[in-house]
C-alpha cells in the first residue's frame, strides 16, 4: 500500500465509521476493518486517535468542498446555487462525519479547533465564490453559509426538496451581482 493512498484509505474509513456510529464507534480496529488492513497500520500512520480525528476532519472538509463547485473557477449564480445543493445531496457520509465532530466539540474542548476550521473553510469558500461573481458582501456570505449549513443538516436528517430555498438563494446572489 502506498503511503498517500494508504493514508487516504484510512481517512475514508474513519469517515465511514464515524458517520455510521458516531465517535464512540471510532477505534483503530473499526477503521482497519473498514479499510481492510491491520489495526497496527492505523496506529502507525496516525499515532493517536485524536490525530486520526483531526486529519479525517481536514480530509472531509477538503473532499466535501472539492465535490461541490465551491472551489472551481467557472461560476454563475445558477452554478453557485447548484454547488450548495450538491453539498446537501452528495457525500452524506462526509457531511454526517463533520456534524458528528461538530457536536462532539461541544463536549470536548480539544476538538474546538476542528469545529473552527470547518466553519472557516466553508465560509471562505463561499466568500471566494461570491467574489468571483463580483459580490463582496460579508453579510450575504454569512447568510448563505447559515442557509447552507441548515440545508445540509436538514437533508441528512429528513431529505426532501430544497429547491424553494435554493431558488431564493439564487435570487439573492443574482440581485447582489447586478447591484455591483
Amino acid at each position: 500500500m502506498k503511503d498517500l493512498s494508504g493514508r487516504e484509505a484510512l481517512l475514508r474509513a474513519t469517515v465511514v465509521v464515524v458517520s455510521a456510529g458516531g465517535l464512540r464507534a471510532l477505534t483503530y480496529r473499526a477503521v482497519a476493518a473498514e479499510a481492510g488492513v491491520s489495526h497496527g497500520l492505523v496506529r502507525h500512520h496516525f499515532g493517536t486517535r485524536d490525530q486520526l480525528i483531526a486529519e479525517a476532519m481536514e480530509y472531509a472538509i477538503d473532499e466535501s468542498l472539492k465535490g461541490s463547485n465551491m472551489v472551481g473557477d467557472a461560476l454563475t449564480a445558477e452554478t453557485f446555487a447548484a454547488g450548495i445543493e450538491s453539498l446537501a445531496d452528495r457525500e452524506s457520509g462526509t457531511q454526517a462525519f463533520q456534524y458528528e465532530l461538530l457536536l462532539e466539540s461541544r463536549r470536548r474542548p480539544e476538538l474546538r479547533a476542528l469545529a473552527e476550521r470547518h466553519y472557516l473553510a466553508y465560509r471562505e469558500a463561499i466568500s471566494r465564490q461570491l467574489a468571483r461573481l463580483g459580490v463582496r458582501d460579508a453579510e450575504l456570505t454569512e447568510l448563505i453559509w447559515f442557509a447552507l449549513d441548515g440545508i445540509v443538516f436538514k437533508q441528512l436528517v429528513l431529505p426532501e426538496s430544497v429547491e424553494p430555498a435554493l431558488a431564493r438563494l439564487r435570487a439573492l446572489v443574482a440581485q447582489a451581482q447586478h447591484a455591483n
